[in-house]
């Protein structure tokens, strides 16, 4: 796969729809429109309001917002201003995005499901690394959204011109493992909710490098786009950029030079766990873009490099799996659970290290 069309995100493993609780959306006409809120820091130094937004809204480009102040949508304290406004400590900034035009909306696929539950109201799934759940830049159809389309043709919900219909979270392109959509409106407010305020019960199954300092942990460090390179995020000290992000973890097996780990988010940031995990020097096994594909933990001898690029190979993406998913049923109340099994790439992984660990043992 061609690294330069991997899934792009301006929201977020990951996980949940990751929107601004002080962000919106509203249509006139056709046309529809994302409001954003932010005031300015105390100690920010002056600068041209549009520079200004560009590095605090790092996935909106600076030419939008530009336009965007033409259009007499971006506010200042209540009254629109000009690209060349120079921002002060404590303005109030409101600006309103339309979004771009789509000429097609979503096109059916008859794409196969693994489904683990599905009701009136709502499906779970089992995705498969290599599917991506919503169309993006470089990835229009093929899609999950494509293949629920298909499946759901007669359901109001899918018929809708949106480009994530029933959607309340999502998973990276390259993570496998579960996921549940709403198929009623009813449904689907009722799971936002509980994403939003993180209500819902997550575990990962993760191979992260090198041996954990201790058999269980927490990380905190806020998660943000990377402020050079917008396909990727990053780690920012707490109240200077991003959003909260917290991320359990505790060891399940220690494989040598590699950890199984589970990890429980408390936030569902864009690739929180595995930016969290580079972030303090255990990057996922095979992750390319946190420094995973690189052989970090080992001896230097040609058998051992060769032992990984073949771990490599059995295991081509991030080692990441969503293993379990729970939440209360938005209609019937009910608390639901379900668990996946591990993906036969991790498990043939894992099993490597582990025959690598007992014949070290046995030298």
């Amino acid at each position: 796969m061609d690294k330069d069309f991997e899934e792009l995100e301006d929201f977020d493993e990951l996980d949940d729809l990751d929107f601004d609780d002080e962000s919106g959306c509203e249509e006139s006409g056709e046309e529809k429109y994302e409001h954003k809120h932010l005031v300015v820091e105390a100690g920010q130094k002056s600068m041209r309001i549009d520079k200004y937004l560009s590095i605090r809204l790092p996935s909106t480009s600076r030419n939008r917002i530009q336009s965007a102040a033409e259009g007499g949508c971006v506010y200042v304290n209540g009254k629109p201003v000009r690209s060349s406004y120079k921002i002060k400590p404590n303005d109030d900034i409101s600006i309103m995005l339309s979004f771009p035009k789509r000429e097609t909306g979503i096109v059916p696929q008859d794409i196969p499901l693994d489904v683990v539950y599905e009701d009136d109201d709502l499906i779970v799934v089992n995705k498969p690394a290599g599917l991506v759940v919503h169309p993006s830049f470089g990835h229009y159809d093929g899609t999950l959204v494509n293949a629920l389309a298909y499946r759901f043709k007669d359901l109001p919900m899918f018929n809708a011109d949106t480009f994530r219909p029933g959607l309340v979270h999502r998973i990276d392109m390259n993570t496998s493992g579960l996921l549940v959509v709403a198929k009623s409106e009813v449904a689907r407010e009722g799971l936002a909710s509980q994403f939003f305020y993180h209500t819902c019960k997550r575990a990962y199954n993760a191979l992260v490098w090198g041996n954990m300092p201790e058999d269980e942990g927490t990380i905190i460090g806020n998660v943000g786009r990377n402020l050079k390179n917008r396909k990727i995020m990053d780690v920012f000290p707490d109240g200077d950029y991003g959003k909260e992000a917290i991320t359990h973890w505790r060891v399940l097996e220690r494989l040598g030079y590699v950890n199984l780990v589970e990890c429980r988010l408390e936030t569902g940031r864009t690739h929180q766990i595995r930016v969290h995990f580079k972030h303090i020097g255990h990057p996922l096994f095979n992750d390319w873009e946190y420094g995973g594909d690189q052989i970090l933990k080992g001896t230097t001898f040609t058998k051992y490099k060769q032992f990984v690029e073949n771990c490599f190979k059995i295991l081509p993406r991030q080692a990441l799996h969503a293993k379990s998913l729970g939440f209360i049923h938005p209609v019937t109340k009910k608390e639901l659970y379900f668990e996946s099994e591990l993906p036969d790439d991790m498990t043939k992984c894992i099993e490597k290290w582990r025959n690598y660990v007992a014949g070290r043992e046995m030298d």
